[in-house]
């Protein structure tokens, strides 16, 4: 799922980048300083039996440049819209200057996978464009309503094009070998992997050094 400000930040020097990294993964530094054992664990390991065998699913929440703001991790056969609204309370983006920091995105780009009135009444009640597509089976579903099925969800089909950044860095995630397959038992020391990826694509987009 992406996420688009309608004033995309713009790169702030290498100190200020250190500062923003934790904050605009959603991490708290005072987890950082928690002994592991002290630290929230799920039940499940955040482990669950997909279609593929076992397995845990990265939920990420990018910008409009595939770089990533909060990240969460989720039994395999989890779905995705659950997620959606733990994803909103970690989105944190820090302003480089005074202020408090950014939540409400001007849009949200997603797949069929997020289409539901929950998720769209959410988006609506804090004035947030959702670019998603509505689903076959609920555009038949309205449509044998008749009248009370309600008007079609609007959808911009030009914009969606660039969810394809999320992909792209899903891509990107699975070159590491150890978050391609899970070879750790917590759920907290796998997510932590996961951050480390994001704080290294941080570094390298805000970086001069080509």
């Amino acid at each position: 799922m992406t996420t688009q400000f309608a004033d995309e930040p713009a790169g702030p020097n290498e100190i200020e980048a250190a500062r923003l990294l934790l904050s605009r993964m959603g991490v708290d530094p005072a987890d950082l300083l928690t002994a592991p054992e002290a630290r929230p664990e799920p039940p499940d390991h955040a482990i669950g039996r997909s279609r593929g065998g076992w397995s845990t699913k990265v939920h990420h929440l990018v910008d409009g440049n595939g770089r990533p703001l909060a990240a969460l991790v989720g039994p395999g056969q989890a779905g995705d819209a659950p997620m959606f609204p733990h994803l909103m309370r970690h989105l944190h983006v820090a302003r480089l200057g005074r202020g408090r920091a950014r939540t409400r995105p001007e849009r949200v780009r997603g797949d069929k996978a997020y289409s539901s009135k929950a998720i769209r009444g959410h988006l609506r009640d804090r004035r947030i464009t959702a670019v998603i597509p509505e689903p076959t089976d609920q555009a038949g579903h309205r449509k044998r309503r008749g009248s009370r099925g309600g008007r079609p969800p609007a959808f911009d089909s030009v914009d969606y094009h660039r969810r394809n950044v999320v992909e792209r860095h899903f891509n990107l995630l699975k070159q590491w070998r150890g978050l391609a397959t899970r070879y750790d038992k917590l759920a907290i020391v796998y997510r932590s992997a996961v951050v480390l990826h994001a704080m290294i694509t941080w570094t390298k987009a805000l970086s001069d050094t080509p």
